[in-house]
């Protein structure tokens, strides 16, 4: 039994888990830290007020908070925004490069007919007409 829990231990899928998710609640700290030292700033001196966590109403003696819940919404929606703009979009875009790259490696027009064949084809499987494989 010990054997089966050190090989659960030492399967590779496992530690990369555990590397990524050290590595996300790194990342989430840069972000965190991003948003509440440099962004929610910028905000308060634009508009004038950083927080909201004093605004309350009353009804029958319960006290509702909330300026808290827009504290929290409004965090997220800036966490969301810097995520997009600073992750999400540079990854797409290097993806849909690389995408490109490798789909104009894999197929080539033939000769003859015109049509998408292989890279390294040696015969078009359209027109049947020989053609040299690319490197």
């Amino acid at each position: 039994m010990l054997k089966e829990f050190r090989d659960f231990l030492l399967r590779g899928n496992l530690l990369e888990i555990a590397v990524g998710l050290v590595l996300a609640l790194a990342f989430t700290m840069v972000v965190n830290s991003l948003v509440e030292d440099l962004i929610t700033p910028l905000i308060a001196a634009i508009f004038g007020k950083p927080d909201f966590s004093g605004l309350t109403f009353t009804i029958n003696e319960s006290t509702f908070r909330y300026g808290e819940f827009l504290n929290a919404v409004i965090a997220f929606l800036l966490i969301a925004a810097v995520l997009f703009f600073l992750v999400v979009k540079p990854m797409n875009a290097l993806a849909a490069r690389r995408a490109d790259r490798e789909e104009e490696a894999t197929t080539r027009q033939c000769p003859e007919c015109l049509s998408e064949i292989p890279a390294g084809a040696r015969r078009c499987a359209f027109c049947t007409v020989e053609v040299v494989p690319s490197a």
